[in-house]
């Protein structure tokens, strides 16, 4: 494992921002007819807001929980609150959702392969 100096640390800790993190969960009509189509318009709004730089990480969840996925958002809670709400899953109740900040490193990102 690399050494990691205090040096390091500070410089790092120094560069840490803000972000806004959504925890996605099964709401109560999840399985609902129709749902699939929702869940799909979901997704392609959530391509819409990474592409626009406002959803820098998605991470949908498929292990048969009831996380359905989490994301990272470069905006305030507030921000995030207000366009998760329009997320067409949310209104139809098909999912829930949860908001915390958090803090992370511009740059941060899934490797590639």
């Amino acid at each position: 494992m690399v050494t990691i100096t205090d040096e390091f640390m500070r410089q790092m800790a120094s560069q840490a921002r803000a972000f806004s993190l959504m925890i996605l969960k099964d709401g109560p009509n999840r399985h609902m007819t129709g749902a699939p189509e929702i869940i799909w318009e979901h997704g392609r709004r959530n391509h819409a807001l990474r592409a626009e730089g406002i959803l820098s990480i998605v991470c949908p969840v498929s292990d048969g929980s009831t996380l359905c996925g989490i994301g990272v958002f470069n905006a305030s809670l507030e921000e995030v609150k207000q366009i998760m709400d329009e997320d067409p899953g949310v209104k139809q109740g098909i999912f829930i959702y949860e908001l915390h900040a958090c803090r992370g490193f511009p740059g941060d990102n899934l490797p590639k392969t």
